[in-house]
């Protein structure tokens, strides 16, 4: 009995994801200089446009935050698991979900609102497109070094070469969206299945399966890192008390917690859950419109979607949360003294513009990224958001083989942390 707990404390602190430690010095000009910026966008959106803009824009924040001082990451998860086996990540995941999937049941089942949306999940087609487009993601989001959310947050963060990643995944976008209907029109897709409402389940039952379901992939998780035996993430050095919620860094579980939550929200103030790659295909369009191409005539841009063409980009609330999210995470990063742009190496900014190009195009053929399609497709009991799983992670697989070629490491046996 005693060898069990003395064992137990060093277990802990072998999975943990932050350690007490010194911190680099507040960046007080930069932190100020991000909170004037962001009190002064809240107020051009909501006199601008309205009060749920605004609200979705201060979401959008939160989320930058949180992405920030956990490190949360999508992209380095899947990488160390395909690459040394390490799970915590993963497992970090299927907390995200099953928490995520609890409140999405009682909001999509009872239609709860706070702002009179009704709300709707993301539950889109399963077919070619959705498989081909989210192995690109796979690929890409390893090359690019950041998925959707982590493009976003890196970039308020101060990562340089993540600015080329943006502007590639933006013209990627772009490109997917022209290209859109062929892959939807032209080629094989079961019609958009949902385990709640497209089968006799219903939400309760939907809910229990998916329970089912993260907590055998937690429990199977758990059994393969004890047969590879990978070394742990790298800990994120915060502080105590108090402070550690504005200096230091956040564990991935509190941060999968909040995520959750706040992809919740989202649902109950838009009608719709958390989405980043929308936006990036409006903003590539709008900037093409403005150089005289017109977009209006493409496929994509008919129907509900002209609307958000020839409406501003601060309507959008998909751009308002990303702007949040851009200036949460700088804020952030400033806070904890990280912020130090980098010079980008040849091979690396290679790597992230041909990862943007990837991501952008793949993000819209697999109707949405790690957030809209994985997150948010999960969460809403869709079949799509569990196949974007599958081919995202074989796309990583692929792509552990190709960074190399652009100057990229991989994770090795002896550190997990990439």
């Amino acid at each position: 009995m005693t060898q069990h707990s003395s064992e137990a404390p060093d277990l802990l602190r072998k999975n943990s994801t932050t350690i007490v430690s010194s911190l680099p010095p507040l960046q007080k000009p930069l932190a100020v200089l991000g909170i004037a910026a962001a009190i002064t966008l809240f107020l051009i959106i909501t006199l601008t446009t309205n009060g749920i803009q605004g609200i979705l824009f201060l979401i959008g924040m939160a989320l930058g935050l949180t992405l920030l001082y956990a490190r949360f990451g999508f992209t380095s998860v899947f990488r160390r698991l395909a690459a040394v086996g390490n799970v915590q990540g993963l497992q970090a995941h299927m907390v995200m979900l099953a928490v995520a999937s609890t409140l999405f049941a009682i909001i999509l089942s009872t239609g709860f609102s706070f702002t009179g949306n009704t709300p709707a999940g993301y539950v889109s087609p399963v077919g070619i497109s959705v498989i081909f487009g989210a192995f690109l993601f796979g690929i890409g989001m390893q090359l690019g070094s950041g998925c959707a959310s982590g493009t976003l947050y890196t970039v308020g963060g101060g990562q340089s070469s993540m600015m080329l990643t943006l502007i590639a995944f933006i013209a990627g976008s772009v490109i997917g969206a022209y290209h859109l209907p062929f892959w939807t029109e032209e080629t094989w897709a079961l019609p958009p299945i949902s385990l709640a409402e497209s089968t006799s389940l219903g939400f309760f039952g939907a809910w229990a399966v998916q329970m089912i379901l993260f907590a055998l992939i937690y429990f199977l998780l758990s059994q393969f890192a004890k047969r590879r035996n990978p070394p742990p993430m790298k800990p994120l050095p915060t502080t105590t008390g108090w402070k550690k919620v504005f200096r230091g860094s956040w564990p991935l579980l509190t941060a999968a917690i909040v995520l959750a939550l706040l992809n919740a929200l989202t649902l109950t103030v838009r009608g719709n859950p958390w989405g980043i790659t929308s936006a990036f295909a409006l903003w590539g369009s709008k900037a093409l419109e403005h150089v005289g191409v017109d977009v209006s005539t493409w496929g994509y841009w008919q129907g509900a979607n002209a609307v958000q063409l020839s409406q501003s980009i601060l309507a959008d609330s998909t751009s308002v949360m990303n702007f949040g999210i851009i200036l949460g995470a700088f804020i952030a990063a400033a806070a904890t003294g990280t912020f130090n742009p980098k010079k980008i190496k040849p091979g690396i900014a290679a790597g992230s513009i041909i990862g943007g190009l990837l991501m952008g195009y793949g993000a819209r053929l697999a109707f949405g990224c790690n957030i809209g399609a994985y997150f948010g497709g999960i969460a809403s009991f869709s079949l799509h958001g569990w196949v974007w799983a599958v081919m995202a992670l074989l796309g990583t697989a692929l792509a552990l083989f190709i960074r190399p070629l652009f100057g990229l490491k991989n994770p090795k046996p002896k550190d997990s942390m990439c």
